[in-house]
């Protein structure tokens, strides 16, 4: 699994950035087949959201948003899962 990027700031940024890492293997362990245990995206937090993200820059990959690495796995996930739509087939 890639190295999540963190940006945090204090004396807990290391301690922060492993928990994070760790909730991240648990989601993919127990999602094997979501788009973010496949793809691997990059996981950060600016302020109280983290981010997964694909790709160079959020305007240009693909992104999840959540105050939680679950939750921003999950919007991953979904805006993934949509980015592969044909626009003809999306609601």
């Amino acid at each position: 699994m890639r190295s999540a990027t963190a940006i945090w700031s204090g004396p807990h940024a290391v301690d922060q950035t492993l928990a994070a890492m760790e909730e991240m293997e648990r989601y993919c362990t127990a999602h094997p087949r979501s788009p973010a245990a496949i793809r691997h995206p990059r996981l950060s937090i600016r302020g109280r959201t983290f981010v997964a993200l694909m790709g160079p820059a959020i305007e240009e990959g693909i992104a999840g948003f959540g105050d939680t690495v679950p939750a921003a796995l999950r919007a991953f996930d979904a805006q993934y899962s949509r980015a592969l739509t044909p626009l003809a087939d999306r609601d």
